[in-house]
């Protein structure tokens, strides 16, 4: 949690920062009606000499906070849950041939008690499923492939877990900047209606907004998707190393009880 907060800190201290340097040249501009096509390519030009991220940064701005706040937030919350996931599944990893010989070699060396003790000061999935087969040994091979099967689904479900909050967080980032998009063109017909008149000067206001919102959550939605199927892509590989594993360790308990 304290990552999370550290993350929502600097965000909004960056994001205040570029409103601060946006708000204090846009004070001293007039509006003039006469001359929208020279500031639209004004802004252009300004956006070509910016950096992407800044450019966004205003574009953010430019939106309203209304709408774009919950968008980031959904993107800040799906971040800190995939870097969260993607660092506990990176420290899960071990090296699966080495931990296997060294199993092995200690239950034909030692017995099953040392490689049990050498498993639970081992960290990650294969090494908590290896030391739950080895604990019910005594009881059969029947109960430890039992165990094996059982506490692996559990390891996977450790692995997985956040996952559905990513999920939720691409399908409400592009659901939120839609729902921006519907009230800028509502305010933009209404624009219409108070004037009596169809002018670009009049809709562009509520039409900026709507695209805005819109780029924004698909933006967001495409940022998180990409970490959520890397994500996945890791704990289908680990799972595949615990299946595999968990035969070899029924197969080393095979042959030592047949000693």
């Amino acid at each position: 949690m304290k990552k999370l907060f550290l993350v929502l800190a600097a965000a909004t201290l960056s994001f205040g920062a570029a409103y601060a340097q946006e708000e204090a040249p846009a004070q001293e501009q007039t509006v003039e009606a006469a001359a929208p096509a020279v500031e639209a390519e004004a802004e252009a030009e300004e956006l070509a000499g910016e950096p992407m991220h800044f450019a966004l940064m205003k574009k953010f701005l430019e939106g309203g906070w209304e709408w774009m706040l919950p968008v980031l937030v959904c993107l800040i919350l799906g971040l800190a849950i995939a870097i969260e996931r993607i660092l506990y599944l990176t420290f899960a990893q071990i090296n699966t041939k080495k931990f296997v010989a060294k199993v092995e070699e200690l239950i034909n060396a030692e017995g099953v008690e040392a490689a049990k003790e050498y498993c639970r000061n081992t960290r990650g999935p294969i090494a908590s499923i290896y030391y739950q087969g080895l604990m019910r040994y005594d009881q059969g091979l029947e109960a430890v492939e039992k165990a094996v099967v059982s506490y692996g689904s559990v390891q996977q479900g450790h692995m997985e877990s956040g996952l559905s909050w990513i999920s939720l967080f691409i399908a409400l980032s592009p659901s939120l900047g839609f729902m921006g998009t519907v009230v800028g063109m509502i305010q933009a017909f209404d624009d219409i209606q108070a004037q009596a008149t169809i002018s670009p000067t009049v809709v562009a206001g509520g039409i900026k907004v709507a695209l805005l919102t819109t780029l924004m959550g698909l933006i967001s939605a495409v940022i998180l998707q990409v970490f959520f199927n890397y994500i996945l892509a890791k704990i289908e590989s680990q799972v595949v190393n615990m299946e595999d594993t968990s035969i070899t360790l029924v197969d080393m308990l095979t042959a030592y009880s047949k000693r």
